[in-house]
Order: C-alpha cells, then sequence, then structure tokens
C-alpha cells in the first residue's frame, strides 16, 4: 500500500522501527471478523504471538486518543489483526520476527509495515462490511488483508510486478483471495472501480495525489503519508464531505519508503 532502491531500504526500515513509531513512540511519551477469517490459517502457538502483538499495539494507541475516536484501538481492527497471520505475509527467512512490533523486509527494497501502524491507519479509516476501499501499495498484501478481515471489499494496487503476484499468494494461500490485487501505479488510483469510501496509500508521497481525492467517495477517509525521504513525512488524514469539500488533517510524523 510503497517504494526504493535496496541500499538506502535497510536504513528506511532501521528508522521506521525507531520512526514510523518509533517516532510516533516519542510522540507517545516512548514507549467477526468479515470475509476471509474463516480461511485464515492458524499454526499451533501463533494465535498467542497475535494476542501479545494486538496487546502491545493496543496500549501504544492509548497514547493516540487525540486522533482515534474511541480513545484508543477500536476492538474490530484489534479483532482482525488478532486473526490474522502476519508470519503467512513475509518471506521464510523472516517468519520467527512475524510478530515483532517492528516493519520487516520483503525484497525490491520494500518493508511489510510496523504493526502499530497498520492498526492506526486502519483505525482511521472507519472501515464498515461492504466498504470498498482501495489500497495504494499492496506489498506483502498484509495491510490489504486486515481491511478484508474488517469485511471490506478490497482493491489493491502494486506498481512492482514480482510484488503483485507475491501479494496475490499470500492472500490466497491465507484465505483472503477475494482481495482483488492489480498490477499498475498507483498514484492513478483504480478508476474503473471508483469511488471508494477509504484509501490507505502504504508509502509516502511527495504531495496528495489528485486521482486519488477524486476517487474517494462523499463522506470518505484517506490516510497517506505525505513528504520527503527520512523524518520529513507526516501522516494526512483526507476527509470528503457529503458534499464533496475536501479537508486534510497533518496527524503524525511518520517514516515510510517512497511511492514511485
Amino acid at each position: 500500500m510503497h517504494h526504493a532502491a535496496c541500499s538506502h531500504c535497510l536504513a528506511v526500515e532501521a528508522f521506521r522501527t525507531l520512526g514510523a513509531l518509533g517516532i510516533l513512540g516519542v510522540v507517545m511519551a516512548l514507549v467477526p471478523a468479515g470475509p476471509g477469517l474463516a480461511g485464515a490459517a492458524e499454526e499451533p502457538g501463533r494465535a498467542g504471538e497475535r494476542k501479545a502483538m494486538v496487546e502491545r499495539i493496543s496500549e501504544e494507541a492509548k497514547g493516540l486518543d487525540f486522533i482515534l475516536d474511541n480513545g484508543g484501538l477500536d476492538q474490530a481492527v484489534a479483532e482482525a489483526m488478532r486473526r490474522v497471520p502476519r508470519h503467512e505475509f513475509v518471506p521464510e527467512e523472516e517468519r520467527e520476527r512475524a510478530y515483532e512490533n517492528a516493519p520487516l523486509p520483503i525484497g525490491f527494497g520494500q518493508t511489510i509495515s510496523q504493526p502499530v501502524v497498520v492498526a492506526i491507519m486502519t483505525d482511521l479509516l472507519d472501515i464498515e462490511p461492504g466498504s470498498k476501499v482501495l489500497e495504494v501499495g499492496t506489498g506483502s498484501g498484509y495491510q490489504a488483508a486486515v481491511l478484508a478481515a474488517l469485511g471490506a471489499r478490497v482493491h489493491s494496487i502494486e506498481i512492482i510486478p514480482e510484488l503483485a503476484e507475491f501479494g496475490r499468494e499470500n492472500l490466497e494461500r491465507a484465505g483472503f483471495g477475494q482481495v482483488a490485487v492489480h498490477q499498475g501505479d498507483g498514484y492513478y488510483g483504480l478508476e474503473q472501480e471508483a469511488p471508494f469510501e477509504a484509501i490507505i496509500v502504504t508509502a509516502a508521497a511527495s504531495h496528495i495525489p489528485p486521482p486519488l481525492v477524486e476517487q474517494l467517495a462523499p463522506g470518505g477517509h484517506m490516510a497517506i503519508p505525505v513528504g520527503g525521504q527520512w523524518f520529513t513525512q507526516q501522516l494526512n488524514l483526507v476527509e470528503k464531505g457529503p458534499d464533496g469539500a475536501v479537508t486534510t488533517r497533518q496527524l503524525l510524523p511518520v517514516a515510510f519508503v517512497p511511492l514511485r
């Protein structure tokens, strides 16, 4: 929902662990399921790891009552993340670390986002069962799976062909084959499937892409990191009113790989 060259990707990943909500950690003073859940893969012993991961990020989210409507992480989002097997969305060599609250490399200079980032951005979208959602940057498919677990009808677009296939395979294996994965340039959205009640962008854009604003339905929300590299990015929440009027709020400093 992501993109850059490999020599600086490890630095980006390190900064995101320390940053994208390590930065947020400084701000915080440091620190059913819908379609897809029935088929979600369960490995003995890993459900407990998921539960512990969600408990940790729920505690972190309590410090974000200034942006989260419920004073903390929405319980539907927490339940979706407890049910989605994150270890099915990382390369084999990273599976042991799957339930760390950290971004992990997935190849091509990309990462699977830090779980607390996934939780917060998902919560901001106010997703209801049946909502049509666009994800820009499929990556491993994990974010799309969390959206699908909330009952959303998910379209995800990925510019890197190999990652589009990787994400699609992961989603199918984990029981979320209903997610529609498209290969293409997410800057332009998916006009043929618009409008969307929610849009989530999992890479930092230099500006908010006008096509995405156009494809956001009245009453819809878009979560998108905007800015340059390193610590110059802000998580933005774009909201379109019933009359089509658009408002944008900067919420938090974050660090994402760049949109390309």
